[in-house]
């Protein structure tokens, strides 16, 4: 009998490969997706984040996400940082757009994206393990068993297996974060008490001396309850007690966590999950790409892994499509991918290195090995920088700066830059006169070409790029054209109008808006260097 074939075939029904295989399938293509359970299946991560909804919608699932009964997120509520005392942040202060996320039981959230991607046209085949992939230098061939085995061929393969890792695996691509050699113990409880006020329904995070413990509340009246500790004491702890002893140990050494508590009732066995943070060392291929937890997982503090989860696979059915649409920019395209994942990627890692290693309401073992000396500080400013990702720090991000003990050097840095940055918001207030300033940039700035992220694809475009080997931002070819003409000299409306030129009234407008509102958002993050006065 032949194989079965495919245009694309996706291992994995989470948010990642449901949303990737929902987007393929909606451009037409003939889309499988192999999962190993049957849906619904319980999976931990029910944190959500605001950025998250916009993905929602796109799939068309975010009313249903908000009829599901969920609890709204507002924040989160942390003991952490200088002072033992409980501090909340609510995402109303500083998204008016989305002002809160949704605590999810994950078994119906992504089952609802898993029924969404069957209803868009996806062939969802439910108790099928992928168990491995040949061919992928040209046509993958999926090997797979289950209730149902055999293989079938495809063009196009889209790991989004989660932590199993299928290709990271296969081809030896992963590699460990050392940065976080964490462990987890979580289990569910029902009843207890919960958060009240401004706090109610956030998550709450703990630190405690040998690590930190999450507690999430639930609209089913059940509560996710889990501790992260250093892997090797972890362990080492759970071979001594069982994972049920360690985690009530470890539970233990919190204070507000467990008086939550009392009258709660276990309604789960102990879950553990070892050795979580880790990036694989290529993100895509001739014929594949990984997506979600197969390429990399970071640890929890900031519920990123849903967010990333579906972010990339947004990303990926813009590459797969990319490939198929316009296979002269494929491999741009893979590379803008990876390069966009990552830094998304790593501007959680960054952050989450910042927020452990700031914390100094607790003195153990656990935090002390994860300081941050000035020594390691080399460029303060930068690390600062990096650590955003080209945008501002908000959130629980935002939080730690504030809260954290970072060192002073950092400190420092970290108020230079963001009083540079208001400094230029102010300056750039009024659009009429910034159109007559003249921008310049940065030295060691250049453009590449390159592939930019579209609407469903990559499209051909520009990086500007610095010369320290930063992932660049990402311009359109009309900024492209008017970076090119940033000299010092010209002034920003006639830039405009050169980069206009020949075009009809309406279009030279548009274009105009456009010139004028990239250059202010470069300024403001630093890339234009300066927006000189006419003399």
């Amino acid at each position: 009998m032949a194989a079965e074939h495919f245009d694309v075939a996706v291992a994995g029904g989470g948010p990642a490969g449901s949303t990737a295989a929902t987007l393929l399938a909606r451009q037409g293509y003939r889309v499988v997706l192999l999962e190993r359970d049957r849906f619904p299946r319980p999976h931990i991560g029910e944190s959500l984040l605001p950025a998250s909804l916009p993905v929602l919608e796109v799939l068309g699932v975010h009313e249903q996400v908000r009829a599901a009964g969920f609890l709204p997120k507002p924040g989160a509520t942390m003991v952490w940082g200088t002072s033992r005392e409980p501090w909340t942040w609510l995402f109303r202060e500083t998204n008016a757009t989305y002002p809160h996320a949704y605590q999810v039981v994950r078994s119906t959230f992504d089952e609802i994206l898993l029924r969404n991607a069957e209803q868009s046209g996806v062939d969802v085949r439910e108790g099928c393990r992928v168990t491995g992939v040949d061919g992928l230098d040209g046509e993958p061939v999926i090997n797979f068993a289950g209730e149902h085995s055999g293989d079938l061929d495809c063009r196009f393969f889209v790991d989004a297996s989660g932590q199993q890792g299928l290709l990271g695996r296969q081809l030896n691509l992963r590699v460990d974060d050392e940065s976080f050699r964490n462990l987890a113990l979580y289990r569910y409880f029902s009843g207890g008490e919960r958060l009240t006020g401004a706090a109610e329904n956030t998550i709450l995070i703990e630190s405690f001396d040998e690590g930190w413990s999450w507690l999430i509340p639930l609209h089913t009246g059940e509560v996710s309850v889990g501790v992260v500790v250093a892997s090797d004491r972890g362990q080492e702890t759970i071979r001594e007690l069982g994972p049920e002893g360690a985690f009530g140990r470890y539970l233990a050494r919190a204070d507000r966590t467990p008086a939550m508590l009392p009258s709660a009732a276990p309604v789960s066995e102990v879950q553990v999950v070892r050795d979580w943070s880790y990036a694989a060392s290529r993100f895509a291929g001739e014929s594949w790409v990984m997506t979600g937890d197969a390429a990399c997982f970071i640890d929890p503090l900031f519920s990123s892994g849903v967010h990333l989860a579906l972010s990339s696979g947004v990303m990926a059915a813009a590459y797969v499509t990319t490939a198929f649409k316009n296979p002269g920019l494929k491999d741009a395209a893979a590379a803008a991918y990876e390069s966009l994942y990552r830094q998304q990627y790593g501007h959680f890692r960054e952050m989450a290195r910042l927020f452990y290693a700031s914390n100094s309401s607790v003195d153990s073992y656990f935090w002390e090995a994860r300081k941050i000396t000035g020594d390691e500080l080399s460029d303060p400013r930068e690390a600062f920088v990096r650590a955003v990702a080209g945008q501002p720090p908000i959130g629980y991000e935002r939080v730690v700066l504030e809260r954290g003990d970072a060192p002073p050097a950092f400190r420092d840095a970290v108020k230079s830059v963001e009083s540079e940055r208001a400094r230029r918001i102010r300056e750039t207030g009024d659009i009429q006169a910034l159109r007559t300033r003249a921008p310049a940039l940065e030295p060691g700035l250049k453009l590449e070409q390159a592939a930019v992220l579209g609407e469903g694809q990559f499209e051909p475009g520009y990086l500007l790029r610095r010369d320290t080997g930063d992932p660049g931002t990402p311009v359109s070819g009309v900024v492209a054209a008017a970076l090119a003409r940033a000299d010092g000299t010209s002034t920003i409306e006639a830039i405009a109008a050169a980069v206009a030129e020949g075009s009809n009234r309406e279009v030279a407008a548009t274009i105009t808006e456009t010139v004028v509102a990239a250059f202010r958002i470069l300024y403001v993050d630093g890339i234009v260097r300066e927006l000189r006065v006419e003399a």
